[in-house]
């Protein structure tokens, strides 16, 4: 009978792991990569929702212009949510 629940509680946790935890961490994973690989003139979406093109990187701190008036502003690495093709510029005004 202990066996049996010892195998089970086993089986619950790698079920926990392999569908919970482990896909979690791959996504964090594949965002620090996508973060760390950002350059100069990249197109990005900030996780506020402003689009803009990458004008500096300084360490943990990106600039990037938005817009023709090129307004400058400044964020930390970890607000970015999408870099290039997926961070599409919003129609413009006629």
């Amino acid at each position: 009978m202990e066996f049996t629940t010892i195998i089970m509680l086993v089986g619950m946790v790698a079920i926990f792991y392999f569908f919970m935890i482990r896909p979690e961490r791959k996504k964090k994973r594949a965002l620090q990569d996508m973060r760390n690989s950002l350059s100069v003139g990249d197109t990005i979406t900030t996780i506020g929702g402003m689009v803009g093109k990458v004008v500096d990187i300084d360490g943990e701190k990106i600039t990037f212009e938005t817009g023709a008036d090129r307004v400058r502003i400044q964020i930390a690495k970890w607000a970015i949510s999408t870099v290039g093709d997926s961070a599409e510029s919003p129609p413009q005004r006629r």
